[in-house]
């Protein structure tokens, strides 16, 4: 059994909870830097980025994970997770833990009027269609070679795989599909 952690401070992140023990995993909820130190992989749930990265700041979490991130603790960031672990935002922002070599537009897609659910085959991630919820999402818009484009929509770059990270533009906690958290977990038996 892994021990998953889920960023609890600001997001969606209860879904992903949910989602890692349904299929028989430990999941906690990250408030702490302290806390990093006893898992096996970290997601990064969708919210507001911007309140997130702040967040991050007050509860001191920031230069721990970034570190622990780039000593290889499995992560995956899903839409502002995404653009949590991009080393650069479209646009004149200032990124947030900067580990991944990804350039990321913010929302994207439009305002959540224009949320939409996709499914699609996802090769090398499973051998079946996956649904995709996108909300508000962002979308990859550059990448350097050492990052693995495993999926498009629209000829939009939705999700990616850089070593130890994984990021989406979509939810798939909001699904019933399990397929991305098994593949996470997959990650973790491997790093």
């Amino acid at each position: 059994m892994k021990k998953i952690g889920v960023l609890a401070l600001q997001g969606a992140f209860e879904e992903h909870i949910n989602m890692i023990k349904s299929i028989g995993h430990e999941a906690i909820e990250i408030r702490k830097s302290e806390q990093l130190d006893d898992i096996d992989g970290i997601i990064l749930p969708g919210g507001e980025s911007t309140a997130m990265g702040k967040l991050l700041d007050d509860f001191k979490i920031k230069e721990v994970l970034i570190n622990k991130i780039n000593n290889g603790l499995p992560v995956w960031g899903t839409c502002a997770g995404m653009i949590l672990l991009a080393k650069e935002l479209d646009g004149d922002e200032d990124a947030h833990l900067k580990v991944m070599d990804i350039k990321v537009r913010r929302n994207a897609y439009g305002s959540q009027l224009d949320s939409f659910i996709n499914k699609e085959l996802i090769k090398g991630v499973s051998d079946k269609e996956i649904p995709m919820v996108f909300i508000r999402a962002p979308y990859i818009v550059g990448a350097s070679e050492d990052v693995d484009l495993l999926h498009s929509v629209d000829n939009n770059i939705v999700a990616v795989r850089q070593k130890n990270m994984l990021a989406t533009s979509f939810h798939p906690e909001l699904t019933d599909d399990t397929t991305f958290h098994e593949y996470f977990i997959n990650m973790t038996n491997r790093i």
